[in-house]
């Protein structure tokens, strides 16, 4: 049984929530929000368009207010004045939730934009960065880089809020070499429910540290993220391999040789399978230079009958601007990206035959028909050279570190057309054709990919697996009226 810090067990409760409108309450709210000095989105202004744009053009959501914070404090006040008003309150960073929970998921929250904080300062005699909330992933692959040529381990796009990617996982290309962003975090200030301020570590408030590692935006606002780094080698590979499956029989072959392949991956090695509904690659990021990710490559290429098509290398910021598209890294607040889109995702540990040919043949039979631009990603997650498999599976909160395999599956429409109404039926079945024969305790989803669809009880339980209770009793000692609430968030206990 894991013992509550002092901190968390002498917070106190206050008042329920009552059943008025949150938008009855709006005027309370901002005059809450002005007199305490926190500035606040005007509605209509070029400012709050752009702080309450969704970058799923499907899930848009109006919010009470918008607390535009630029200090610890301003989150401090905004959480004060949620808290006496009885309005919901949800910190939004980069604002790249594929369901829009930056925004509350739902009508009727109090939004705080972080993203107009994220001061990033590398100490280089102790390799400990510091990064306000509100940084993106680019900046902060900046910053350590050029103050020190340092790196945590993270995702691809330089937009992303570290916010919400680090505190719900954080995987990316170099998670098999260096394990998850939230692995990286060695401490964190924290703004709780009733708006006082926790630092917590895996020595101070280390219950709290566990629930942040995972579930984070259900606990409260980090204002600080304090990181380990790593010096990145000269020399990063970043490829392509095309892929020619033009059979079910062929496709089969070649998903199983990519199974058996990630359970031996060597560590160097960062890879995910890519199948779009046009065409197939293997890609991916080799810790080394050309030739040895020739060799690392060489049994799956002759099992796959891929093509290396590219194959470039670089520094570590070479690679990052390649998977994140090319563009400018060094992005903070007043970026956008808007995508129109449905999302799901999965866990699985090694496909028996039959799952294989269940997935095969539903991708082969019923996707290759949806002419939508589709894709399914599986990254190659665990395996026995895994750095996210290595530490202890109750380690943080993040629930899923058993699995091999991490599927994320996206449907798109342009961004001017209406995705429709029975869209997300397709990538259902996707899933569906999969999990059909497993037991639901051998199988996850992932909250960084979430699936809007899903509801409460179903969300906690995929999501987090064997960690709920743990989290629940952790969210009641915090949060115990559920102010930092989203429709697939952590209850309290």
């Amino acid at each position: 049984m894991h013992q509550l810090s002092p901190i968390i067990a002498l917070l106190g409760l206050w008042a329920g929530s009552s059943h008025a409108s949150p938008f009855d309450k709006a005027v309370t709210l901002n005059d809450c929000l002005t007199k305490a000095g926190v500035p606040v989105d005007t509605s209509g202004s070029p400012d709050y368009k752009l702080d309450t744009s969704s970058f799923n053009l499907r899930l848009n959501y109006t919010p009470v207010a918008v607390a535009a914070v630029t200090t610890t404090k301003h989150v401090q006040d905004a959480v004060a004045c949620a808290r006496q008003v009885d309005i919901k309150a949800n910190a939004k960073c980069g604002g790249h939730s594929y369901a829009s929970f930056g925004l509350g998921g739902e009508d009727g929250h109090l939004v705080i934009e972080m993203s107009r904080m994220n001061k990033v300062v590398l100490d280089n005699t102790t390799g400990i960065a510091t990064a306000e909330g509100g940084t993106r992933l680019g900046h902060l692959a900046w910053e350590l880089w050029n103050q020190g040529s340092r790196a945590i381990s993270h995702g691809t796009c330089p937009g992303v809020g570290a916010g919400g990617h680090v505190l719900h996982g954080g995987y990316g290309v170099s998670s098999h070499t260096h394990g998850l962003a939230l692995d990286w975090l060695v401490g964190a200030t924290v703004v709780l429910a009733n708006a006082t301020i926790a630092n917590c570590s895996e020595t101070e408030n280390p219950d709290l540290f566990w629930a942040l590692r995972g579930a984070g935006g259900s606990m409260g606002v980090v204002t600080e993220f304090r990181f380990k780094t790593f010096q990145p080698p000269q020399n990063l590979t970043y490829f392509v391999a095309s892929v020619q499956w033009p059979t079910e029989a062929r496709a089969l072959v070649g998903v199983k040789a990519v199974q058996e392949f990630a359970e031996t991956m060597p560590a160097e090695l960062n890879m995910r399978l890519f199948i779009a509904s046009r065409f197939i690659n293997l890609e991916g990021l080799y810790y080394g230079d050309k030739a040895g990710l020739q060799a690392a490559l060489a049994p799956l290429i002759k099992k796959t009958n891929a093509t290396l098509a590219l194959t470039k290398t670089g520094d570590w910021l070479d690679q990052i601007k390649h998977f994140g598209g090319g563009g400018n890294i060094d992005q903070g607040h007043g970026h956008e990206e808007h995508e129109n889109f449905y999302s799901t995702s999965l866990y699985t540990k090694a496909l028996s035959d039959e799952q294989l040919q269940s997935f095969v043949s539903y991708w082969f039979k019923q996707a290759k028909a949806n002419k939508r631009d589709w894709y399914v990603q599986i990254d190659l997650h665990g395996g026995q050279n895994s750095a996210v498999s290595a530490p202890a599976a109750d380690s943080t909160a993040y629930a899923h570190r058993d699995y091999l395999l991490m599927y994320l599956f996206y449907d798109r429409v342009d961004k001017g057309v209406t995705y429709p109404a029975d869209g997300h039926v397709f990538m259902e079945n996707f899933v569906g054709n999969i999990t059909q024969t497993m037991d639901k305790s051998a199988w996850g989803m992932y909250i960084n990919y979430p699936d809007s669809r899903l509801d409460q009880k179903d969300s906690q339980a995929n999501y987090w697996g064997a960690h709920l209770a743990r989290l629940q009793a952790i969210k009641k000692a915090v949060d115990p009226d559920d102010l930092f609430h989203y429709p697939q968030g952590i209850l309290p206990a």
